[in-house]
């Protein structure tokens, strides 16, 4: 059996993982693509560029499959769940990468720009999280920002504070965009934080 379930439903998203045994790599290309409908804002904040052909996108796939099979971390297209604004209509993808030696996760997410400001960023992170204590028995979790994005930054302060964790602070050249290093505002929550403001209670299931 595979670290990392293949679906995960909250309240009001379903996550499917994207890895070639399971997912199309053409619907996500046509999201991700030059051209796409407000590509340039959705990737102004994000490592990667809008994709040039299908190829660029089956090639993302591959590698978050490997990951995956890997045991290193796991991508999901993020869907919205019947009964609201459409069935199983596509709105972003979110990802959990861990450092298994440093027992840490990583969050990443992306929305399509019809889905921003409705707090589905929370419901994606309140959803990983408890993978990530519960199940993957991990000790932090970590997020970050770039300090310019105010958008990033109201979301993940409102379910930051919400799931008990804390702000850490500037990194300096924390990651690198468009070639460039940049600093980061990185953010984080134990397992034992997390206890103490949820109570270990959470809406998600899993299912591998």
């Amino acid at each position: 059996m595979a670290l990392f379930p293949t679906v995960i439903e909250s309240p009001r998203l379903r996550f499917e993982v994207v890895h070639p045994d399971h997912y199309d790599p053409y619907e996500l290309y046509e999201h991700v693509r030059v051209g796409a409908p407000n590509i340039e804002e959705i990737t102004e904040w994000v490592t990667w560029d809008p994709h040039k052909h299908p190829k660029e996108t089956l090639e993302f796939v591959e590698q978050v499959g490997e990951q995956f099979d890997e045991g290193e971390g796991v991508d999901y297209a993020i869907y919205l769940r019947n009964g609201e604004d459409g069935a199983c209509e596509f709105a972003g993808a979110c990802n959990l990468s861990v450092d298994w030696d440093r027992r840490c996760g990583n969050l990443g997410v992306w929305f399509r720009k019809p889905f921003w400001g409705r707090g589905y960023s929370g419901e994606r992170a309140r959803a990983l999280v408890a993978l990530a204590f519960d199940v993957l028995d991990i000790d932090v979790v970590s997020v970050t920002h770039a300090p310019d994005n105010e958008k990033s930054q109201r979301a993940i302060e409102t379910y930051i504070d919400a799931l008990g964790g804390r702000k850490e602070g500037l990194i300096r050249n924390g990651l690198v965009m468009g070639g460039e290093p940049r600093d980061t505002v990185r953010y984080s929550i134990t397992a034992a934080e997390w206890q103490d403001a949820t109570g270990g209670e959470y809406e998600a299931t899993f299912e591998w």
